[in-house]
């Protein structure tokens, strides 16, 4: 079994706070995305359905920091911006495709799971989605 120290699940614990960072969906998403190698801003926001743009400015400035990916300036008419994977941020990616695959291989799995909750308890939605009883 998994030895963890205590302290990481502490809320002040910087694993945590690192943790939270590269496992939330659009960094794991943005680093998919660039596994294809160098990407503009509006290339990777067309990528990702859904993402806002201050979303993915955040996710980026995120990646950035912790030094998973880099940002060039790229000196056109108008200025570009292009993003690429760092080699820090390169480690990452086996785990997160291990992560792909497990979520792929298992979806049947999970959805059985899902809707056999759903209907024992009653407040299932199509999505999967618990509905709030509360509003």
């Amino acid at each position: 079994m998994l030895e963890i120290e205590p302290l990481c699940f502490s809320s002040d614990c910087p694993s945590r706070a690192l943790f939270d960072q590269i496992a939330d969906k659009w960094s794991m998403m943005v680093l998919a995305v660039l596994d294809d190698g160098p990407q503009r801003f509006n290339a990777i926001r067309r990528r990702l359905q859904g993402v806002t743009q201050k979303a993915l400015t955040q996710c980026l400035r995120k990646l950035e920091r912790n030094g998973l990916v880099s940002r060039e300036v790229i000196s056109l008419s108008p200025v570009a911006v292009q993003y690429q994977i760092t080699p820090l941020g390169r480690t990452l990616q086996a785990p997160f495709r291990a992560l792909h695959e497990w979520t792929v291989a298992k979806l049947p799995e999970v959805d059985a799971a899902r809707r056999s909750f759903d209907a024992a308890s009653g407040a299932g939605s199509p999505d999967g989605r618990l509905l709030d009883s509360m509003s």
